[in-house]
């Protein structure tokens, strides 16, 4: 379980692709401390099982499914990613319940930059819409943020100066991709009262 605060920004080292999978090989200064084979590291909000650690570095693999429903198949060299290490019992929860399950991709539609924070439109799927609502929690890309405005289509986020700069949300553009996790909350709530209808009838 992660909270959506991003503890720093890594760097891709390699992506290598064997059929379908891929392992993943990045550059990094803080999560792997504490970190042993077999932990976890959120990497853009995916949660990925560390399998080698080196000095200032890590490597995981990820599975077919990892690869179609998230945006880890097209980074490559050089691309900045953010990482965060699962919170430990007893922490404080400085976002939101994070579980590094990707529920699908969006695209960055626009960006308004204001004089202390950017609002930040991305398109929203069909399928996910129904658990994004006004001032809800929203993971983009593992970062934990509140949603603006919720629509059909699309949702909007504020990004203030903090998460500009600590993050890879800083230096998106429109027409660049992020992965989403809504609010586990939500679905839990949506599946018991599936259940209770039917258990009524």
């Amino acid at each position: 379980m992660f909270t959506g605060i991003v503890e720093e920004q890594g760097e891709v080292i390699a992506l290598d692709r064997a059929g379908d999978s891929a392992r993943l090989r990045l550059s990094c200064s803080v999560v792997t401390e504490g970190t042993g084979h077999g932990g976890s590291i959120a990497v853009n909000g995916v949660c990925l099982t560390v399998i080698e650690l080196g000095e200032g570095e890590f490597t995981a693999d990820v599975m077919a499914e990892t690869l179609a429903r998230s945006t880890i198949g097209g980074l490559v060299p050089g691309d900045r990613v953010n990482l965060e290490r699962p919170m430990a019992l007893g922490d404080r929860l400085g976002g939101h319940l994070v579980q590094g399950h990707v529920d699908g991709t969006a695209t960055l539609l626009d960006r308004a930059p204001g004089d202390h924070w950017d609002l930040v439109t991305f398109t929203l799927p069909a399928e996910l819409a129904r658990y994004v609502v006004d001032k809800g929690s929203i993971t983009v890309d593992g970062v934990s943020l509140t949603v603006v405005e919720a629509g059909d289509d699309r949702f909007s986020i504020g990004l203030i100066p903090t998460t500009l700069d600590l993050t890879t949300l800083g230096a998106k553009r429109p027409g660049d991709q992020v992965n989403l996790e809504v609010d586990v909350v939500g679905k839990y709530v949506e599946r018991l009262l599936g259940h209770r209808e039917v258990n009524l009838r």
